[in-house]
């Protein structure tokens, strides 16, 4: 099984290259912790996709020492890789968002894959969750049968500002029926609470509410059904063709709604941990190393 960890976005209210950036006296940054529990689950290869210009250092912080562990490729989400018969429109410099970054992965995933993202910490039971469907994901009679690992909300807030989550629908037989992404999602005593369109409206959500942290299990068919999404959108984003972006989620949505997919909520009870703001960092560092002291991780994950 491959794991693909998106890596190529700056993190632009953090301040940085986040996904750089230590989390323990060690050195080590979430990815390590990501890839860790990814290999403890019984995934064998990773795929970073990344910057080209990020080539270099992704390897020598990361990548060299991950691959004593496990097989290890790059790909670069690059803002030409288009597909057949699409030209770049004139102007057009950022880059198309996380359905397209999963896109440019196609000719280096063959079979069933995880997503994750590289600033987000996602716990051990997430992966071990994903390997499990992963084993046996198929397509049959021409759908796809994907899987999202669900996180309640309230274990995936911060103190220090509001984040975006993908909200979810789901049905009673665990199967997600719709995601829709709110961008402003604050933490309350008892509630998160996001703001609606208006920008002057205030809606709660129990703690309990089921949120996708981009966090997919798919088979390779995804690829395929990519490009025609895609295409489909570029011929929809004329209005704003310089910063239009092709999301990940509303393209599982549009299959899902053209019937080539199907998704699986696996829950979880993980803690998510992230660096949305930089003063999360101290409470990130301080999470990390109560689980290292308990025993959940080694000191140094990559020793022998």
């Amino acid at each position: 099984m491959t794991l693909v960890i998106l890596a190529a976005g700056l993190g632009s209210r953090y301040g940085g290259l986040k996904q750089l950036d230590p989390m323990t006296e060690g050195g080590s940054f979430i990815i390590d912790f990501s890839v860790y529990d990814a290999i403890r689950a019984g995934f064998d290869k990773v795929v970073f996709i990344i910057k080209k210009e990020n080539l270099e250092l992704f390897r020598e912080t990361i990548g060299n020492r991950i691959a004593k562990k496990i097989n290890v490729s790059y790909v670069f989400q690059e803002v030409n890789d288009l597909p057949e018969g699409l030209t770049l429109p004139e102007g057009r410099t950022k880059p198309w968002g996380t359905g397209h970054a999963i896109y440019c992965a196609r000719n280096a995933v063959r079979e069933n894959f995880a997503v994750i993202n590289a600033d987000d910490f996602y716990g051990r039971d997430t992966f071990v969750r994903l390997a499990e469907h992963l084993k046996t994901a198929s397509t049959s009679n021409g759908v796809a049968h994907h899987c999202m690992v669900g996180f309640s909300i309230g274990n995936t807030l911060t103190e220090n500002g509001t984040v975006s989550r993908g909200v979810c629908q789901v049905d009673a037989n665990g199967m997600l029926e719709r995601v829709t992404e709110r961008t402003k999602i604050e933490k309350r005593e008892d509630c998160a609470a996001f703001l609606e369109d208006d920008g002057s409206t205030w809606t709660e959500l129990p703690f309990e509410t089921i949120v996708s942290m981009n966090c997919w299990g798919f088979t390779p068919e995804i690829f395929r059904d990519l490009e025609s999404e895609f295409t489909k959108f570029y011929a929809n984003c004329k209005d704003n063709p310089l910063k239009s972006e092709f999301y990940l989620p509303f393209a599982v949505q549009s299959q899902k709604d053209r019937g080539l997919c199907d998704v699986r909520v696996l829950p979880t009870t993980a803690v998510w941990q992230g660096v949305t703001y930089p003063q999360d960092k101290a409470r990130v560092k301080a999470a990390i190393s109560e689980m290292i002291e308990a025993g959940e991780y080694p000191s140094a994950l990559w020793e022998d």
